[in-house]
């Protein structure tokens, strides 16, 4: 394990001297983690009372670990205080809150000092088992949807500025950085959660073509991460990508006004997984029925993506 990349420090959530401990929804079963990824939205603070909505979102979902991004610098601290877990807020995007300790972060700088877009922790459950989760928020741009919806580019002209984007190989950096622990899975499981502003590879297929622009694509983000060997937690509830579209882009924005065309409705947030944790069950949720831009102020949701939440149970 790299010591240059790894900062082997324990941190919690530091309540005020003699504030009450909040009341927090019952944790998983026993041997069982709850798992939530969902981007804030600027932190949330383009959605009135954002932070208060935020933790009882929390609470009522019962999850163990959230991945975060869009944090705002502030958001894992202040959730983390809010509901007496421990945190990495890891960079002005990412940040990460657990229900259980924090062993160790992962930063996001390589080990040759090459920025990443995903930080990490490792989490020490009750029963001794530790589970690695990442936070991953890759390039939004240029958007591959809009390549194909909007502009109506050719499948190669898509691919190609797909790798323009840069997000192909940002998750690679990702993946090349937890190399020792996907090869230690088995024995210490790695859950890789976040936005990844793209298309997946299991979703845009020939059963699908009417829900994408009539466009069947191997988007290689998605592919990457198969590749080594993580599973896809929706995906593997719901194989079926035209009965169980999962969509998380984009709640409230049913329209492009810049287009003057539709949003292109996608799922771009995904919970992968590797080792020893088999998936129960994988949703997409918001609350209630968001309203569009911009008339969200109101909203009970606080963010423009559905969060993922996946539910696992260990197999050793």
């Amino acid at each position: 394990m790299r010591l240059t990349r790894l900062l082997a420090l324990l941190t919690s959530a530091v309540l005020p001297l003699g504030a009450a401990v909040p009341a927090v929804a019952a944790p998983a079963a026993p041997g069982q983690l709850k798992v939530m990824s969902v981007n804030l939205w600027y932190g949330g603070t383009k959605v009135n009372d954002y932070r208060a909505k935020q933790v009882r979102f929390l609470r009522e979902q019962a999850v163990d670990v959230v991945a975060m991004q869009e944090s705002y610098s502030v958001a894992a601290k202040e959730l983390a205080a809010e509901l007496g877990w421990h945190h990495y807020q890891a960079s002005y995007s990412l940040g990460l809150i657990s229900r259980y300790p924090i062993t160790a972060r992962y930063a996001p700088t390589s080990a040759t000092g090459k920025t990443l877009k995903g930080a990490g922790i490792r989490i020490r459950l009750p029963q001794g088992k530790e589970t690695v989760v990442w936070s991953a928020h890759l390039n939004y741009t240029p958007y591959g949807p809009y390549d194909a919806c909007h502009a109506g580019m050719s499948t190669a002209q898509i691919l190609r500025r797909e790798e323009e984007s840069q997000r192909p190989q940002e998750i690679r950096d990702i993946l090349a950085e937890l190399r020792e622990e996907l090869a230690d899975a088995k024995r210490t499981p790695v859950i890789l959660a976040g936005d990844f502003n793209t298309p997946s590879h299991l979703d845009w297929t020939a059963a699908t073509r009417k829900s994408h622009c009539g466009y069947t694509i191997d988007w290689p983000t998605t592919k990457e991460v198969a590749k080594a060997g993580l599973t896809d937690s929706y995906r593997a509830v719901h194989p079926d990508p035209a009965r169980g579209p999962g969509n998380t882009w984009s709640p409230v924005y049913p329209w492009n006004d810049e287009a003057g065309k539709p949003e292109p409705q996608d799922r771009i947030d995904f919970i992968d997984v590797k080792g020893s944790l088999r998936v129960l069950d994988s949703r997409t949720v918001v609350v209630g029925t968001p309203k569009p831009v911009p008339h969200h102020g109101d909203n009970e949701w606080t963010s423009d993506h559905a969060a993922v939440v996946s539910t696992f149970r260990f197999t050793a």
